[in-house]
C-alpha cells in the first residue's frame, strides 16, 4: 500500500480533534462541531475550485463527526467526487466515507457503481482492493445485481494478484450472504473449488471461507473440493513450523487455515475414494499426536492456536462417526482437559463429549468419565460448565447408571442456579421415565422431583406421572400409597396436590383397606390443602371429590356437606361454582349404577410424542437434544417404558402401524412419532409418548358424541372455492407472494409409491430430500378426517416465498371437500412449521388431492407435487357380526355382476399376525370364529360417505394346492386374496405353489347412482393393493355390469404391481345403501 507523504497530515484535522477532545462540556462540543460544520459547508457551497487536498480534509471531519454521534446530511457529493481521484489517500477518504455514511438506498449508488467499476477495470491493484472492499461493507442488493458476475472473473483471472484474490474472495462471500439469488457460480465452480491449490496462503485463507460457505448450501457443485481440502490439509499437519514462516503463529503452522479446512470437510461424509480417505485419517491421527507432544512454547497463543485446531479435528471426528479408534481417543484426549485449569477448555471439552456421548462407538468411552463430570457438577464455579456437565450426563446416561445420574442431578437440583434449574427438571423427569428399571422408582423420583423443585416442575411433567400411573395396573397401588404419604408433610407444594388429588381420586380404594388411609382419612388430608390452592387445582380436587363418592359410598355425605356450603356454590369463581353445583346434583340425583358408569375409571392414554421432551427441545433450540430421542426410548424401553400391561388384547391397529417399518431417522428430529388408536391401551413400547403434548390432535382430547374431534370444523357445504384457493378460513392470511408465480410441477414420478405408503396407515413420513422434510399425522372419523402436515427444514438456511396449495380435479371437488390452513411464508433453518387440512367424504372418490409445495432456497426455486394420502379406506368403519348373518349377507351378494377375482403366484411366506395387522389397518373389523376354517380371515365394515354408507364383506383364504399358472376360484370363500393382498407391504409369506384369486362381490342394483357407490366400495382394495412392493398378477376375471371405470382401473393397478409372492382366493361383497342396517 503507498505510503502516506508528509503533506497528507491534514493540520486542520489534528486541530480539530484536540479542540474536541479539549473541550469541557457538552455544550462546548456542541458549539464547536457546528461552527466547523458551517464552516465545512460554506467551503463546499462556495469554493468551485476546491482542491482534492481539502476536499479529503473536510470530508475526514465529516467523518470524524458522525462518529461522535451527530448527524450529517451534506458532504456526500464530495466524498463521491474523491473516488475519481487518482491519488490513493483521497480515493482512500472517499471509499471510507461512502462505507460509513452512504445509505443502500442513497440516490448517489448509481455514481458510486459506476466509480467502483472504473477501479475495478482500471488493473491497479491498489485501487481494486479498495473498491472490493466497499462493495463488500455496503453490500447492497444494488450493488450484488451491479457486480456479482464481474468479481467471480477477477477472483479466478490468471493475472489477477495475490492481494486483490483475496479481497475478491471475501468481498463475494459478503454478497452471497446477503443476497444468494444473485451469486450464481455457474461456470465459475471448478475454477474457485482450484484456488484451494494456489501457492499463496492467504489466497487460500480467504478462497475456504468462500468455499465452506457455498458447500453449505450447494454441496454436490462443490464436493470436488473434499479431496483439495484434504490435500492441502495434509500438507500443512506434515510440515514443520519453520516451512511456513510467513503463516506461522507461535510455532503452529497455519492454525486458521487448517480450523477452516477441518470445518469445509465438516459439510460433506467421509470421501468414498479410499486413497483420500486414508489420507485423512493420518491426517487427524498425526493432529491428535501433536496435541500429546510437550508444547513448544508456554505462551497462552501457543495453546489455544494447538487447541484450536485439535477441537476441530474432533469434530470432524465426530462427524464422520465411522472410525472407532479415533472417536475414542479422541474421548480420551477431551477428558484430559475435563481438568484443565483453563474454563474453556473445560467447558469445549464438556460441549465436546456431550455429542461423542450419541455414538455408539465412544458412549462406552465417555461413560468411564462419569465421576469427573459429576464433581464438575458440583464444584465448578462457572454456570455455563456446570450447565454443560448437566447436558453431558444426561446425554451419557443408560440403563447401567440411570439411577447414579438420576441422584445425582436430584441431589444438585437442591442448590442449583436457578437460571437451569427448569432444564434440569425436565431432564431428570426424561430420564426418570426413560430408563425406569421399576415404575416404583420413577414414581419416587418424579414425586422427589416435586418436593425438591415444585417451582419448576411444569404441567408437562405431572401430567407423564399421572398417564404412567393410569396405563400402569401394576403401579396404581405403590403411587397411591405414595402420593398419599407425600400429602402428609406441613409443607407441600401445589403440584403434588395435583397428583395426590388426580390418584387418590382414580385409585385410593386401592390402600382404603389400611385403616391410617381410610376413606374419610384420605378425604380430610385432600381436604386441608384445598384453601391453599389455587383455582385449577381447586377445580381438579372437586373432581377427586364426586370420584370418591363413587369409590367409597360412605363418604358420600361429608362431601355433599362440603360441595353444598356456601364458599363453593357461591364461589366468584364461575368454574368453581358450576363444578360444585353439577356434582351436587348429579351425587343426589343419580343412581349407584349411573354415577359408577359416569365417574368410571380413566381409560388408558393413547401414544404420543413426549411433551417433556418436547418442551425440552423447544427451550434448547434445535439440534440441542439428542435427535433420535424417541427412537432410543422405543429401542431401549422395553416393556417397562410403554405401559402396555394395562390390557392384555393389545390393539391390533397399533400393532398395523407398529408393524409398518418406518423410514430412517432424520437429522433433525422432525419426524411425528406414531400415534395409536384412541381406543387402543398403548402397546409396549416407550413412555415418552403423550396426549398433554402442545402438538396436535390428541385423539382423546375433546371427543363428542360421535366420537369425533369437537373442533374438527366441518366444511361448508357452500364452499366450492376451498380445494382451489386452499385456505378455509374466512379470516385466513392473505394470499402468499407474489415471489413464487410459477406454475405448480407435475407429480413427482415416485408420488403414487408414497400415497401407497398411507393406505394401512396415518401416520409417517410423507417425503424426504436434502432440504425438506415433510411428515403426517391424521385422523378420521365416520366420514370426517383431520390431517396435520409437518413442513420441516433440514438446512441451515430459511426458506422464503413457502407457499403450499392443494387442489382437485374438477370431478374430485364434488366427492371431497378440503380446507387448508395457510403456513407461515419464512421457514428458519432447522425449524418446523405445520399445516392443518379438514376432510369431508361427500361420496366415493379415485383420485387422490395434490399437494403442490413451493418456496425459494438460495436463491433458487423449489417446486414439487406430491398426492396427499387421502384415499377411500380412511371412511371405513369396523363392523361386528355372527357367522349366520355373516354368510347370509354373503350368500345374498352372489350375482355375477358383483363379482371380481383375481390370482396371484406367491413366493415368500406367510405371516398371520401381519395379515391380520393389515386388515385392521384398512379399516376392517376382523371377525373371530365365523369362518368354520380357523385358517381363514372373514371382515366387515361400513364406507361412510355423507351422501350414503357402503357395506362390504371380505374373506380370505389361501390356496396351498395349486400349481403354478392354474386359475382358482372359491365360489364363497374368496375374501381371502383381499386379506393377503392387503398384507403385501409387509411381505407375506408363503411356498411358492400357493395361489391368491381374488373375487369381488357387488350388490345387483343397476343403477347409475350405484355404479357410482361400486367404484367407492371397491376402491379401498385397490389403493391398498398399490401400496404392495412387488405384486405380478396372473390371472383376473371382473365382473361388473355398470362399472366400466372402475374395472378398467382395477384392471390398470393390479397390473402394474410386480412380484406376488403368493396366490390366495379373495371375496368382496358389497350391499347397496338401502340396504346397510350394520
Amino acid at each position: 500500500m503507498p505510503a502516506v507523504s508528509k503533506g497528507d497530515g491534514m493540520r486542520g484535522l489534528a486541530v480539530f480533534i484536540s479542540d474536541i477532545r479539549n473541550c469541557k462540556s457538552k455544550e462546548a462540543e456542541i458549539k464547536r462541531i457546528n461552527k466547523e460544520l458551517a464552516n465545512i459547508r460554506s467551503k463546499f457551497k462556495g469554493d468551485k475550485a476546491l482542491d482534492g487536498y481539502s476536499k479529503k480534509k473536510y470530508v475526514c471531519k465529516l467523518l470524524f463527526i458522525f462518529l461522535l454521534g451527530h448527524d450529517i446530511d451534506f458532504g456526500h457529493m464530495e466524498a463521491v467526487n474523491l473516488l475519481s481521484s487518482n491519488k490513493y489517500t483521497e480515493k482512500q477518504i472517499g471509499y471510507l466515507f461512502i462505507s460509513v455514511l452512504v445509505n443502500s438506498n442513497s440516490e448517489l449508488i448509481r455514481l458510486i457503481n459506476n466509480a467502483i467499476k472504473n477501479d475495478l477495470s482500471s488493473r491497479n491493484p491498489t485501487f481494486m482492493c479498495l473498491a472490493l472492499h466497499c462493495i463488500a461493507n455496503v453490500g447492497s442488493r444494488e450493488m450484488a445485481e451491479a457486480f456479482a458476475g464481474e468479481i467471480p472473473r477477477i477472483l479466478v483471472a490468471g493475472d489477477t494478484m495475490d492481494s486483490v484474490k483475496q479481497s475478491a474472495a471475501l468481498c463475494l462471500l459478503r454478497l452471497y450472504k446477503t443476497c444468494p439469488d444473485l451469486v450464481l457460480m455457474g461456470e465459475w465452480t471448478s475454477r474457485v473449488v482450484h484456488l484451494l491449490n494456489d501457492q499463496h496462503m492467504g489466497v487460500v485463507t480467504a478462497a475456504i471461507s468462500l468455499i465452506t460457505c457455498l458447500s453449505q448450501k450447494n454441496p454436490d457443485e462443490f464436493k470436488t473440493c473434499v479431496s483439495l481440502a484434504v490435500s492441502r490439509l495434509s500438507r500443512i499437519v506434515s510440515s514443520a513450523s519453520t516451512d511456513l514462516q510467513d503463516y506461522t503463529y507461535y510455532f503452529v503452522p497455519a492454525p486458521w487455515l487448517s480450523c477452516k479446512l477441518l470445518r469445509l470437510l465438516q459439510c460433506y461424509p467421509p470421501p468414498e475414494d479410499g486413497a483420500v480417505k486414508g489420507r485423512l485419517v493420518e491426517c487427524l491421527e498425526t493432529i491428535l499426536n501433536k496435541a500429546q507432544e510437550p508444547p513448544k512454547s508456554k505462551k497462552v497463543q501457543h495453546s489455544n492456536a494447538k487447541n484450536a485446531i485439535l477441537f476441530e479435528a474432533i469434530a470432524l471426528i465426530i462427524h464422520y462417526d465411522s472410525e472407532p479408534n479415533l472417536l475414542v481417543r479422541a474421548c480420551n484426549q477431551l477428558g484430559q482437559f475435563l481438568q484443565h485449569r483453563e474454563t474453556n477448555l473445560r467447558y469445549l471439552a464438556l460441549e465436546s463429549m456431550c455429542t461423542l456421548a450419541s455414538s455408539e462407538f465412544s458412549h462406552e468411552a465417555v461413560k468411564t468419565h462419569i465421576e469427573t463430570v459429576i464433581n464438575a457438577l458440583k464444584t465448578e464455579r462457572d454456570v455455563s460448565v456446570r450447565q454443560r456437565a448437566a447436558d453431558l450426563l444426561y446425554a451419557m446416561c443408560d440403563r447401567s447408571n440411570a439411577k447414579q445420574i438420576v441422584a445425582e442431578m436430584l441431589s444438585y437440583l437442591e442448590t442449583a442456579d436457578y437460571s437451569i434449574r427448569e432444564e434440569m427438571v425436565l431432564k431428570v423427569a426424561i430420564l426418570a421415565e426413560k430408563y425406569a428399571v421399576d415404575y416404583s422408582w420413577y414414581v419416587d423420583t418424579i414425586l422427589n422431583l416435586i418436593r425438591i423443585a415444585g417451582d419448576y416442575v411444569s404441567e408437562e411433567v405431572w401430567y407423564r406421572v399421572i398417564q404412567i400411573v393410569i396405563n400402569r395396573d401394576d403401579v396404581q397401588g405403590y403411587a397411591a400409597k405414595t402420593v398419599f404419604e407425600a400429602l402428609q408433610a406441613p409443607a407441600c407444594h401445589e403440584n403434588m396436590v395435583k397428583v395426590g388429588g388426580y390418584i387418590l381420586g382414580e385409585f385410593g380404594n386401592l390402600i382404603a383397606g389400611d385403616p391410617r388411609s381410610s376413606p374419610l382419612v384420605q378425604f380430610n388430608l385432600l381436604h386441608s390443602k384445598f384453601h391453599l390452592c389455587s383455582v385449577p387445582t381447586r377445580a381438579l380436587l372437586l373432581s377427586a371429590y364426586i370420584k370418591f363418592i363413587n369409590l367409597f359410598p360412605e363418604t358420600k355425605s361429608t362431601i355433599q356437606e362440603v360441595l353444598r356450603c356456601d364458599s363453593q356454590i357461591r364461589n366468584s369463581d364461575v368454574e368453581l361454582q358450576q363444578r360444585a353445583v353439577e356434582y351436587l346434583k348429579l351425587s343426589s340425583i343419580a343412581s349407584t349404577d349411573v354415577l359408577a358408569t359416569v365417574l368410571e375409571e380413566m381409560p388408558p392414554f393413547p401414544e404420543r410424542e413426549s411433551s417433556i421432551l418436547a418442551k425440552l427441545k423447544k427451550k434448547k433450540g434445535p439440534g440441542a437434544v439428542s435427535v433420535n430421542e424417541l427412537e432410543d426410548a422405543k429401542r431401549e424401553g422395553g416393556e417397562l417404558n410403554g405401559g402396555g400391561e394395562r390390557g392384555g388384547d393389545t390393539s391390533a391397529m397399533a400393532a398395523s402401524n407398529a408393524s409398518t417399518p418406518s423410514p430412517s431417522a432424520d437429522l433433525l428430529g422432525l419426524r411425528p412419532g406414531p400415534a395409536a388408536v384412541s381406543a387402543a391401551p398403548p402397546s409396549a413400547g416407550s413412555l415418552l409418548v403423550d396426549v398433554f403434548s402442545e402438538g396436535p390432535a390428541a385423539p382423546s382430547a375433546a371427543v363428542n358424541d360421535d366420537g369425533f374431534l369437537r373442533d374438527l370444523e366441518q366444511p361448508s357445504e357452500t364452499s366450492d372455492t376451498l380445494l382451489a384457493e386452499g385456505p378455509g378460513d374466512s379470516d385466513s392470511a392473505p394470499p402468499p407472494p407474489a415471489a413464487v408465480s410459477e406454475d405448480p410441477a407435475p407429480p413427482l414420478p415416485e408420488a403414487e409409491e408414497l400415497l401407497n405408503k398411507f393406505v394401512c396407515k396415518n401416520n409417517g413420513v410423507l417425503f424426504e430430500n436434502q432440504l425438506l422434510q415433510i411428515g403426517i399425522k391424521s385422523e378420521y372419523r365416520q366420514n370426517l378426517g383431520r390431517m396435520y402436515l409437518f413442513y420441516g427444514n433440514k438446512t441451515s438456511v430459511q426458506f422464503v416465498s413457502f407457499t403450499t396449495t392443494v387442489t382437485c380435479s374438477v370431478e374430485l371437488q364434488s366427492q371431497l371437500n378440503v380446507q387448508v390452513k395457510t403456513v407461515e411464508p419464512l421457514v428458519e433453518g432447522g425449524a418446523q412449521v405445520q399445516q392443518v387440512v379438514n376432510i369431508e367424504c361427500l361420496t366415493d372418490f379415485i383420485d387422490a388431492p395434490l399437494l403442490n409445495i413451493k418456496f425459494r432456497y438460495g436463491g433458487a426455486l423449489q417446486n414439487l407435487t406430491l398426492k396427499l394420502p387421502v384415499t377411500i379406506n380412511k371412511f371405513f368403519q369396523p363392523t361386528e357380526m355372527l357367522s349366520q348373518e355373516f354368510f347370509q349377507r354373503w350368500k345374498q351378494l352372489s350375482q355375477p355382476q358383483q363379482e371380481a377375482q383375481k390370482i396371484f403366484k406367491a413366493v415368500h411366506g406367510i405371516d398371520a399376525e401381519v395379515v391380520k395387522a393389515k386388515l385392521l389397518g384398512l379399516g376392517t373389523a376382523l371377525l373371530e370364529n365365523v369362518d368354520p376354517n380357523p385358517e381363514n380371515y372373514v371382515c366387515a365394515g361400513v364406507i361412510q360417505t355423507k351422501a350414503q354408507q357402503v357395506g362390504c364383506l371380505l374373506r380370505l383364504e389361501p390356496n396351498a394346492q395349486a400349481q403354478p399358472g392354474e386359475k382358482v376360484t372359491y365360489p364363497l370363500s374368496l375374501s381371502r386374496s383381499l386379506c393377503l393382498s392387503l398384507s403385501l407391504p409387509l411381505s407375506l409369506s408363503a411356498s411358492s405353489s400357493d395361489f391368491l384369486s381374488l373375487t369381488v362381490f357387488l350388490s345387483p342394483s343397476l343403477s347409475p347412482f350405484f355404479s357410482l357407490m361400486l367404484r367407492c366400495s371397491v376402491l379401498w382394495f385397490l389403493l391398498f393393493s398399490l401400496s404392495c412392493s412387488s405384486h405380478l398378477i396372473s390371472s383376473c376375471r371382473l365382473f361388473f355390469d355398470h362399472c366400466s371405470a372402475v374395472s378398467s382401473f382395477l384392471h390398470r393397478c393390479l397390473s402394474s404391481c410386480l412380484s406376488l409372492s403368493f396366490s390366495v382366493s379373495l371375496s368382496l361383497s358389497l350391499a347397496p345403501p338401502s340396504s346397510v342396517q350394520w
